[in-house]
């Protein structure tokens, strides 16, 4: 039990680090980036001096560089994510605003990817070296080598352009709230796209591992079904090495949204990322950034725990106690 709190201690430890660590290196970075805040604000209206003293200055903008990162770090740490540079509102609140419709890509995309990758990486690997295998494999490597936002563009191309069956941009028809399906079904299917492919990979490669242990013949000496075999036996030992693959693709499509989100023009928070970075509108920048690291690391520590609760070589060493140096 000791072992498991130091473990995980650590772990909460350097992901604070982590956090840290980028936030420091976005901060630097916007603030060596190009351009002039107060005069994107205004468009092309003349700035006058005195109200580029006072916007500045109500933003403290006029602060020192390292004073304001640390009144920034300081912040963040609280909750505070700082307010939209122009429309003077929350950063946490415009972000809460519209995480919802992330989500909403992000967990159907990682379902899909996950469930499908099990089942067709454990196909792949019952059916290997056959005409199956190839055919599973060669498309899985294909996909994951397209770019998201080019295969959306492809499905618009042929699923509402040509076709005319789905649509191409937003989350409902106009005048309509809330997310209609037709408008979740292509950019959900070009999020899941490339982890299914990944995952499916991952997924044969560990059923064949699995497949070519002793207890697998000891099932097959018993007389069991090949499906039986590989569903009953194989499948719970393959699906370990998934636990930690499925858990850090979660916050890779949560990341990833961001472009599919711009080519089907979803409200969510890549859309509001892509929008504060043309606007140069760092504080909703940075709010976003750490909103997604935040939720990635999270998502780090969850899988470290399930996979120390399935695992009984994890779950017999941190049952194991420490024992003391006299």
């Amino acid at each position: 039990m000791r072992s498991a709190v130091l473990h995980y201690a650590k772990l909460l430890l350097s992901s604070v680090v982590l956090l840290l660590v980028v936030i420091t290196i976005l901060f630097l970075l916007l603030e060596l980036a190009p351009g002039d805040p107060v005069q994107t604000l205004v468009g092309d209206i003349p700035v006058s001096d005195a109200f580029r003293a006072q916007i500045t200055a109500s933003f403290g903008l006029d602060k020192p560089l390292l004073e304001r990162y640390l009144i920034y770090v300081g912040n963040v740490f609280t909750g505070n994510l700082g307010f939209s540079f122009g429309t003077d509102e929350p950063v946490i609140d415009l972000i809460f605003s519209r995480i919802g419709n992330t989500l909403a890509l992000a967990l159907p995309a990682f379902v899909i990817s996950t469930t499908g990758a099990i089942i067709l990486g454990s196909i792949a690997a019952r059916t290997r070296k056959r005409w199956l295998d190839g055919l599973i494999s060669g498309t899985a490597v294909a996909i994951f080598s397209i770019p998201n936002f080019w295969l959306g563009l492809m499905l618009i191309m042929l699923f509402s352009i040509t076709l005319g069956w789905l649509p191409t941009q937003g989350k409902s028809s106009y005048g309509q709230s809330g997310i209609q399906l037709q408008y979740l079904i292509l950019p959900v299917l070009t999020l899941a796209s490339s982890e299914l492919a990944f995952k499916t990979r991952i997924m044969r490669s560990s059923m064949i591992e699995a497949l070519g242990g002793d207890y697998i013949d000891t099932a097959r000496s018993k007389g069991l079904s090949p499906r039986r075999v590989l569903w009953q036996h194989g499948l719970p030992n393959a699906l370990l090495p998934m636990v930690t693959v499925a858990g850090y693709s979660l916050g890779f499509i949560f990341a990833g949204s961001v472009l599919v989100e711009r080519v089907f023009g979803w409200p969510g928070m890549g859309l509001l990322f892509i929008d504060a970075i043309e606007r140069q509108n760092n504080m909703v920048v940075l709010g976003v950034v750490i909103v997604i690291t935040v939720t990635i690391l999270i998502v780090n520590i969850l899988t470290d725990v399930v996979y120390g609760l399935v695992d009984p070589r994890l779950r017999a060493r941190f049952a194991r106690p420490v024992r003391s140096v006299a």
